[in-house]
């Protein structure tokens, strides 16, 4: 049976609260920690299936990872060519990121790979992935329509590249980068919008030569790794949920401890702060090479806005929490850009639509928008596709409705966000 969430009105958020570590950097924090030379400890690590995947994976090709205690891993790194061929596939469970990444990663292997999928990722198309690494030499066969599982041939000589990622997706770029790493010479990444740069920022922090600008990036191949400690701050998209639910509900006033604000991250705090949002960011300071600090959050009415398409790069992985501040806000909402939601973990613009509407909300959508008109909600039954964004988002939602909300397939919140209902009515959320 599915893990259904029943959910209803707050009476609003309170306390101060951290929320678990960025997916983004765990998942590249044992990538890079398994090819540097020498021990790495990572602290904040994400305990989500998907990051446990990608440390699993390393264990299958000869890396020794320790868990001396939650959140906490120890790497012994093999270096750039210490991998070995695993004797059997290897699942990346529900991660896209660590799909694509690892994709980049194995096609420069002296070794074969194949990487699997769940049901939702071996769905999930990785034609632009396997098409941008083939001009590197790289060599990928997949699935019919360029589905996993992915079947990755080594032994191939990688060629350095001046490359545009054609897409403002930093998992393409990401898979370049680790590719031409392994390149004989200096490749040029670049891209048609700055998306970001937690791959570039935790490679200069381990000593390799590498140069970036916001949409460019110069790379040298055959570099060292140097193994040395990883701080992960809180995942502003885990957080998201949190500040809205603060901006949306009545007599809410939180504060979120030690949250990453990379700026190619932070474009869902620009958006509500367009919408009207008090948040304010305090405490700045610098963790391992990216800047974190704490949010303070209060109730406040938000109104609609025409949101800057230049902003959603910055917030992809937000844009549902978004859509549920849009649909509480006085006025009607219009987003543009979104077509990269229609390929995530489910078609994000079709899911919310449907959710939205089936609690009282106006709401219209094209391949690459939505235009949303804020009003009263009501509870409702809502299909989470199995999208772990979804789910959270409307439970959010459900905090401003009327009547009780029934929330289904929420078992893939544990993919992100583990704890997230005990931490949810700890502040105040009624969620069960």
């Amino acid at each position: 049976m599915s893990l259904v969430w029943k959910a209803a009105r707050s009476a609003g958020l309170q306390g101060s609260f951290r929320v678990p570590g960025d997916k983004s950097i765990s998942h590249r924090a044992i990538m890079f920690g398994a090819l540097a030379e020498g021990i790495t400890r990572v602290s904040g690590f994400l305990e989500g299936e998907d990051t446990r995947a990608t440390a699993q994976i390393f264990s299958q090709l000869g890396v020794r990872i320790e868990t001396p205690d939650a959140q906490s891993r120890v790497i012994h790194g093999v270096g750039l060519h210490g991998l070995h061929a695993s004797a059997s596939p290897l699942d990346c469970g529900n991660a896209g990121t660590g799909m694509r990444l690892l994709s980049g990663l194995l096609c420069a292997q002296a070794f074969d790979s194949v990487l699997t999928g769940d049901a939702s990722l071996s769905q999930r198309p990785m034609a632009r992935v396997i098409g941008k690494l083939q001009a590197l030499g790289g060599q990928i066969s997949a699935r019919e329509g360029n589905y996993a599982p992915l079947h990755i041939h080594g032994g191939q000589h990688l060629r350095p590249v001046e490359i545009d990622t054609g897409v403002a997706s930093a998992q393409v770029k990401s898979a370049l980068l680790l590719a031409a790493m392994y390149a004989e010479g200096e490749s040029v990444i670049t891209e048609p919008r700055p998306t970001r740069d937690y791959t570039e920022a935790m490679l200069k922090s381990l000593d390799w030569p590498i140069d970036y600008s916001p949409g460019r990036v110069r790379i040298r191949g055959g570099g060292r790794l140097q193994a040395g400690d990883i701080r992960i701050p809180g995942d502003i998209s885990s957080a998201a949920f949190f500040i809205t639910a603060a901006l949306l509900i009545p007599d809410s006033d939180i504060t979120l401890e030690n949250i990453g604000i990379n700026p190619r991250r932070t474009g869902i705090l620009q958006a509500l702060r367009l919408m009207g949002g008090r948040i304010e960011v305090f405490n700045e300071r610098e963790q391992g090479g990216e800047p974190v600090a704490d949010l303070h959050i209060v109730h406040s009415a938000l109104k609609a806005i025409e949101l800057p398409e230049s902003l959603v790069p910055d917030m992809i992985d937000e844009c549902p929490i978004f859509f549920v501040a849009a649909a509480l806000a006085e006025g009607t909402t219009h987003a543009r850009g979104l077509g990269e939601l229609r390929i995530k973990e489910s078609d994000r613009i079709a899911s919310m639509v449907a959710g939205l509407r089936a609690m009282g909300v106006a709401v219209e959508e094209t391949p690459e928008s939505v235009t949303i008109t804020g009003g009263a909600l009501h509870g409702a039954s809502i299909d989470s596709h199995d999208d772990h964004r979804i789910a959270m988002s409307f439970a959010v939602a459900a905090q401003c409705a009327s009547g009780q909300t029934l929330i289904h397939d929420c078992e893939n919140v544990a993919t992100s966000f583990p704890g997230f209902v005990d931490l949810a009515r700890s502040a105040g959320m009624i969620l069960e």
